[in-house]
């Protein structure tokens, strides 16, 4: 035997998705980004525990919506492994995680940059939430 591990067509459209929901998740903050930074003139700041200000970049929206999409997926995936019900267990975190997150946003300069990083939240949330949940009911599904 030459030791090639053969692995299930499956699975490797699994990751496949996976990947797609991140790459996804990415392209969606960058557009609301875009849309509120760029275009609205929005400054998206936010004072940070020390009193310090931090401006929010292009750069910084998609390094966190990769690192949270990623992160979730990754979750998800160890759930569903120690889990029969790790999909719906990780449905209920991930939208409770979503509301709290929010919480972060309360620290924006103004009532439109929380408003806008309220956006930024909801849009990576609602791709990661629904796509990966899409992905993965498949192999949740019990023959009937």
């Amino acid at each position: 035997m030459t030791g090639s591990r053969k692995t299930n067509p499956s699975e490797s459209r699994l990751w496949i998705n996976d990947l797609v929901i991140v790459a996804a998740a990415v392209v969606c903050a960058m557009i609301t980004w875009l849309l509120t930074a760029r275009l609205g003139g929005i400054g998206l700041a936010v004072t940070l525990r020390h009193g310090t200000v931090q401006t929010v970049s292009g750069g910084d929206v998609a390094l966190m919506a990769a690192v949270a999409a990623i992160i979730g997926l990754l979750v998800l995936r160890g759930l569903e492994w120690v889990s029969a019900l790790g999909l719906r267990i990780w449905t209920i975190g991930a939208v409770v995680l979503a509301a709290v997150s929010l919480l972060g946003t309360l620290g924006a300069g103004s009532a439109a940059a929380t408003g806008a990083l309220m956006a930024l939240h909801g849009v990576v949330a609602a791709v990661v939430i629904v796509g990966g949940h899409r992905a993965h009911r498949a192999r949740t599904r019990r023959p009937r």
